[in-house]
């Protein structure tokens, strides 16, 4: 028998490949239970509603997401650097054969007015990538403004990626990004 911690993991795991691929409420538990090997009675002891097991696949998005955006900034010479790494990320992400847009994006569509713990998560993410980007903005040296800018672009090239089945969204964005910070550091 598995322990309590390898069992949430497993669960948490299967319901993020389901859930990413397929959407929320086109999964049932019956679902995640077969593709995590545990038990309804188990899943339902560790995620008491549907919606707790949402929560726990979006804090796993959430640091996956942290980890890609601080793994393609490491190497950035400069603070306007590490705001375009940004961009690469989402430009290799995007070109991932299991890409289907932003989890936060899309479970706040199918969820978010009956989910009020779910689209509390989504905000938190959301407003936690702008200070991440308000931060670079002001390592750069560049006024406050630029930063819901940038932040908006990325926003926009996951949106556009996932709907356009485009990746070049992520190149697009970036190239928007350096003429915004290229002006914003040049007024």
């Amino acid at each position: 028998m598995i322990d309590a911690t390898e069992a949430r993991e497993r669960v948490v795991e299967a319901a993020d490949r389901l859930f990413y691929a397929r959407g929320v409420q086109a999964v049932g538990m019956d679902a995640v239970r077969a593709e995590a090997g545990v038990s309804l009675k188990r899943i339902y002891a560790l995620f008491p509603s549907k919606d707790d097991l949402v929560v726990a696949v979006l804090h796993g998005r959430r640091a996956q997401w942290n980890a890609g955006i601080a793994a393609s900034a490491a190497d950035a010479a400069s603070a306007r650097d590490r705001i375009l790494a940004i961009f690469d990320f989402l430009d290799a992400w995007f070109r991932r054969p299991d890409f289907h847009g932003c989890a936060f994006i899309n479970v706040f569509g199918e969820l978010s007015g009956g989910a009020p713990g779910v689209a509390r998560v989504v905000r938190e993410q959301k407003e936690a990538f702008g200070e991440y980007v308000a931060q670079l903005v002001r390592d750069a040296g560049a006024p406050d403004s630029l930063a819901p800018q940038i932040a908006i672009l990325a926003e926009g090239a996951q949106t556009t990626a996932a709907i356009g089945d485009d990746p070049e969204a992520a190149a697009q964005a970036r190239a928007a990004a350096a003429t915004l910070i290229d002006a914003a550091l040049a007024a």
